[in-house]
């Protein structure tokens, strides 16, 4: 009798989950805000994935093809944007800049929540000995300052690429979220259906996979979002200071880098880089905290 109803309240757990799926996605689609980030978002995608498209819009499509003769020209006519001090179309530039300030994002977040949720499940479900390791593992890179810890690794590093500071941002990046999960695994792992699960006899990795982190994953995955702009941030910064991507490479950053010397009498080529990250941060922020309010069950009243 009693391995019957376990296995009733495990079913039940199954069956109401797309249902609660079903909530969320009716909740997220009556928000103007969620369709306006995702509109936002979805466009510079785009831009990443095809540039040469959106660059051939207007003026030059080329963003290396450069004339000195057109040095620093205001917006307008065949430079909608105008020109650098070398003569390069600041569009076609902001457009190829698109792509690899978005791939250091979410490149970094990916690997950042992966290494979290593999780490933060353990410690969260496991407890005991595993968790307190990882505790203590954590707190040795809570204990380096975001940005100085990345400047030390990026300093000692030759070639810097979009993924090689992906991966030096993931790595500062990860614990903050892995102490997420594992409090987000701790609130679930005692559930009903969690004990439900154990007593009929699944293993370990069928529970976390089906029962754990579906229910816990939720507010992760809202930060994970928000954290995609602000890595993005940190890039431009490190790249900024000089510390960051490289010519050849094409980035915001890069862009801001070499037009604050000339702000004053080309304020062009400062500005428009700095409105796409501003838009694209913003955008990331609000849909992280869109889904948050939406996944946390008090938001959907």
């Amino acid at each position: 009798m009693s391995d019957t109803l376990t296995a009733t309240a495990v079913t039940e757990v199954a069956a109401d989950a797309p249902a609660a799926r079903r909530g969320v996605w009716r909740t997220l689609r009556r928000r103007p805000l969620f369709w306006l980030c995702v509109g936002v978002l979805g466009v510079l995608l785009l831009v990443a994935v095809a540039p040469s498209w959106f660059a051939g819009w207007f003026g030059q499509p080329d963003p290396r093809a450069c004339d000195l003769a057109d040095s620093a020209l205001r917006p307008g006519g065949a430079h909608v944007f105008g020109t650098d001090v070398q003569g390069c179309d600041v569009y076609a530039n902001v457009i190829y800049g698109t792509r690899a300030s978005l791939t250091v994002g979410v490149l970094a977040t990916a690997v950042a929540l992966l290494v979290a949720l593999v780490v933060g499940t353990a410690a969260g479900f496991y407890g005991g000995l595993a968790d307190r390791l990882i505790a203590r593992l954590t707190d040795v890179f809570l204990g380096f300052p975001f940005l100085l810890g990345a400047v030390v690794v990026l300093t000692s590093i030759g070639t810097r690429s979009a993924v090689t500071v992906a991966l030096v941002l993931a790595l500062f990046s990860w614990p903050t979220m892995a102490r997420l999960v594992r409090g987000s695994v701790r609130a679930v792992r005692d559930a009903p259906y969690v004990e439900a699960a154990k007593a009929m006899g699944l293993r370990d990795r069928r529970i976390v996979a089906r029962y754990v982190l579906p229910n816990a994953i939720g507010p992760v995955l809202a930060v994970a979002t928000t954290m995609v702009g602000g890595v993005i941030v940190s890039e431009s910064t490190l790249t900024f200071l000089g510390l960051g991507l490289r010519a050849p490479s094409i980035s915001w950053g890069l862009q801001l880098s070499s037009a604050q010397t000339y702000f004053q009498t080309s304020p062009h080529m400062l500005l428009f880089p700095s409105i796409f990250l501003t838009v694209t941060v913003l955008a990331m922020i609000t849909l992280g905290d869109v889904l948050r309010d939406v996944l946390d069950p008090k938001g959907r009243g």
